[in-house]
């Protein structure tokens, strides 16, 4: 069957490709990987916005600068001239395009990859609702346009469903439809939508989930030959653009850095429960794999594709994180703040406390100990924010999810032996013992930008923080055996002085 098909390399051939989120974490692998394995892919145009000054094309030059794009710029620097950049906004009904732009994409773009999405779980319901579904509803309208289209392709996440406790690789329809919302949202005050949050909500657990399965309905409903992609927890690459590179702090890196750094010394969840995590590269693979699928068959009804674990090579949290925190001891961040320790519970009142002493007391006597030698405190601002991140996080941590995974066991099949090779996406593949050390790695270089030079300076240093730690925990020790004498010889007196 798979020998009958085009391959993937020469079903992109001459292809012209919009991408929206290009700047992103996946976006940019998405963007590296097309021009490496598909060389004679046609245009690919990048729906890029102005960002805090910046305009679009100068975006596109510092992005270009970036590690996904060192193979292209050293060895294929004509493959990017391949990059169109566009100045549009997704939020903007007619994502803000000039007459010549519309017409330009309109009239040469066969497939479509929409990444483009605020990922962050605190967003106001109204922001979340502009930027995702506001977003996918305008890119879907500027697809529809489109003669030439052949594939259009939805980045969603697994997690969109949270109120399943098996997800499977199907549309799911959400109790409001997204034009409602989009109403409610555009005609209600601010203080009314923070009031109607959580009943709109429902069992989704934050905005960003509730806005991604809305999105899902409106591909689900839009006509056109669509796939929807749904990755698990997406993190650093297992061998593409680099092993090991991430450029972003959320998720499962902010938790490793924050551990790391003796920064976060407790987490609430179940050690036993498994955690999905998908390395970014498995991740696009299958997105480029799913695109090609949806160009062949046309769907009536888009795909669905649960980009998740393999069941056979799972990873529990407790495994992951004592995993993580062996490689990260070994291999140790830069600037470290404390000796890393502590560990996790699904203990609620264990964990309160263990935040209690071990993350605000010394946040607050550290900075008035700063204060008072004329330093900046900030050791306080910096526990709110892993307090608030921990809570957001800790819903994931302390559930647990089954997906589904047919249809991409199903997609690898497909592929030809080149393809497999080339666009790998079977996660039985990852060997997390190895791929950890790669991650740990990775986040020093690429994330926190340590260079591997200073390895043996941060395990000098983590070697004197160890030992300003057991002083401490000996102190700490004496203080309390003191305190609890104390408190044995006052009562003592005050039992003689009854009895007296």
């Amino acid at each position: 069957m798979a020998s009958e098909l085009p391959s993937i390399v020469a079903w992109f051939s001459k292809k012209n490709v919009l991408v929206t989120g290009g700047t992103g974490f996946m976006g940019k692998v998405l963007i590296s990987k097309l021009l490496l394995s598909c060389p004679d892919i046609g245009n690919i145009f990048l729906i890029i916005r102005k960002k805090k000054g910046v305009d679009s094309q100068m975006r596109l030059h510092l992005m270009l600068q970036q590690e996904p794009f060192r193979t292209l710029r050293e060895e294929y620097p004509e493959r990017l001239k391949k990059l169109t950049v566009i100045s549009g906004e997704t939020t903007v009904q007619g994502l803000s395009l000039s007459d010549t732009d519309k017409e330009l994409l309109t009239s040469q773009v066969s497939v479509v990859f929409h990444m483009a999405a605020d990922i962050r779980f605190d967003l106001s319901l109204k922001t979340a609702i502009k930027a995702n579904l506001v977003g996918t509803v305008n890119v879907v309208a500027l697809a529809k346009q489109m003669p030439l289209l052949e594939s259009f392709i939805h980045v969603s996440t697994s997690y969109c469903q949270c109120g399943e406790s098996v997800l499977e690789e199907r549309a799911y329809r959400t109790p409001v439809a997204p034009e409602g919302i989009i109403q409610v949202v555009n005609t209600m005050t601010d203080e009314v939508l923070e009031l109607m949050t959580p009943k709109l909500l429902g069992v989704q657990p934050n905005t960003y989930a509730y806005s991604k399965a809305l999105c899902e309905d409106v591909v689900s409903g839009c006509g056109l030959p669509a796939g929807v992609v749904r990755p698990s927890i997406v993190v650093a690459s297992l061998k593409e653009p680099v092993p090991g590179w991430v450029d972003n702090l959320h998720g499962p890196t902010g938790l490793m850095i924050g551990a790391g750094k003796g920064v976060i010394r407790s987490m609430l969840c179940n050690a036993d429960y498994t955690v999905n995590l998908i390395p970014c590269d498995l991740a696009i693979n299958a997105t480029i794999a799913l695109a090609w699928q949806v160009g062949l068959k046309k769907p009536a009804e888009p795909l669905f594709l649960n980009v998740t674990v393999n069941e056979e090579n799972q990873i529990s949290w407790g495994h992951a994180l004592e995993t993580g925190k062996k490689h990260t001891l070994a291999n140790p961040f830069s600037q470290l703040l404390w000796y890393p320790g502590g560990g996790f519970t699904s203990s609620k009142i264990l964990h309160w406390f263990t935040v209690l002493l071990l993350h605000l007391i010394p946040a607050y006597l550290l900075d008035t100990l700063l204060i008072i030698t004329g330093n900046k405190p900030f050791l306080v601002r910096v526990q709110n924010r892993v307090k608030s991140g921990l809570k957001l996080l800790q819903y994931y941590t302390t559930k647990q999810w089954i997906f589904r995974n047919d249809n991409l066991r199903e997609l690898q099949h497909q592929l030809c032996p080149a393809d497999k090779e080339t666009f790998y996406m079977d996660t039985n593949i990852i060997h997390w013992d190895e791929y950890f050390l790669t991650y740990i790695l990775g986040t020093r270089q690429y994330c926190l930008k340590d260079d591997p030079s200073t390895l043996p300076r941060a395990r000098q240093v983590l070697m004197y923080m160890y030992f300003a730690d057991c002083l401490l925990k000996i102190l700490f020790g004496c203080f309390i055996v003191w305190m609890m004498y104390i408190w044995m010889v006052s009562a003592k007196s005050t039992m003689v002085k009854i009895i007296e």
